[in-house]
């Protein structure tokens, strides 16, 4: 009995590396709640590529890289010459084999370029969690014009040799429903009329010169191009704040966002209307759109006056869809653990 103890008690405790897309708010977002419950199971060091964040995270980061990640610019889509200017690709072969993947049991990654690659390279099991796993499903909604480059991309991004997907419904087997964050999952839900918006892809300019059309419409803004807090007519503005973006959503009468993936799902779990944008050059958020689409939610390709009639018909009669979203989230990672 004495001598299993001390087996026990010597027994290695697994080594997992979590690595996250920085790009954005949305693998960040995800992470707040995955990387606690994994610290459950395991000894956990996590990875994070891309520019710097408006998220402070909950949890040390053991390696930062600069990737290669997407760089929004300020007209409704990104900005691919500037995403491949600033991508130091050189730089970026040294980053991924720099990363020792090969002292860990487990890596799961996140729509992460550095360690899927080093992994690739090293001939390392790369578990791939995250939304990209899912949009790329035969069962997942396509939109009507395939982005054939588009798709390679994602598909080639970050490679991995299994996946394990999030999406706005459970279209295929491996297919989960999205993590909802604790914060949001806490929030108290209310109406206060006002309409919250992020738009990350067009700057103040153009979103105050847009919506101020809107005139009976309370608009709050969210902004990645502004560091101060303004106000023109109908339209605030203000910078990323987590805190203040969640209960805007939750005391909003609804939610006017890019067709990212956590924000459209969060607004959908806090029973809020809900209006997308997909980004130009951006095919992910073209499959999302399209997944949205299906479940009733309304898309428009722009801000342009063309759409003007969509909006105000969305602003006076848009309705709330309902979705299911458990907290399975613990659940799915044990699943991940056992089986990798």
């Amino acid at each position: 009995m004495i001598n299993d103890g001390l087996v026990n008690l010597k027994k290695r405790v697994m080594k997992i590396l979590y690595a996250i897309q920085g790009t954005g708010n949305g693998h960040l977002s995800r992470s707040m709640d995955i990387v606690p419950l994994l610290q459950q199971m395991a000894d956990v060091d996590v990875l994070v590529s891309g520019p710097p964040s408006d998220l402070t995270l909950p949890f040390p980061i053991k390696y930062r890289y600069n990737g290669f990640g997407f760089i929004f610019g300020k007209s409704g889509g990104v900005d691919i010459w500037k995403t491949f200017y600033k991508s130091r690709f050189r730089n970026f072969i040294k980053e991924v084999k720099t990363i020792p993947v090969e002292n860990y049991d487990l890596v799961i990654n996140d729509f992460e370029p550095v360690s899927a690659w080093a992994c690739y390279f090293k001939d390392k099991k790369c578990i791939g969690l995250g939304h990209q796993a899912a949009v790329l499903s035969e069962k997942a909604p396509n939109p009507e014009n395939v982005d054939t480059l588009g798709k390679l991309i994602i598909k080639n991004y970050a490679p991995s040799t299994s996946q394990y997907g999030f999406h706005f419904k459970c279209f295929d087997d491996n297919i989960f429903t999205p993590v909802i964050r604790k914060q949001v999952r806490e929030q108290k839900i209310s109406f206060k009329g006002h309409y919250t918006v992020y738009l990350p892809a067009y700057d103040d300019k153009r979103l105050i010169s847009r919506l101020s059309e809107f005139k009976d419409t309370e608009w709050d803004v969210f902004s990645k191009h502004n560091k101060k807090i303004l106000k023109y007519k109908n339209v605030s503005i203000q910078p990323i704040d987590n805190e203040k973006f969640i209960k805007s959503m939750a005391q909003s009468a609804g939610v006017l966002c890019g067709a990212g993936f956590e924000t459209p799902a969060e607004a959908l779990f806090l029973k809020k209307k809900l209006l997308v944008i997909p980004m130009k050059s951006q095919y992910e958020q073209q499959l999302n759109a399209a997944a949205l689409k299906s479940m009733g939610v309304p898309v428009i390709k722009s801000l342009k006056p063309k759409h003007d009639e969509t909006i105000k018909s969305w602003l006076k009669n848009g309705k709330v869809i309902e979705v299911n979203y458990p907290d399975n989230t613990k659940e799915i990672l044990e699943l991940i653990v056992k089986q990798g």
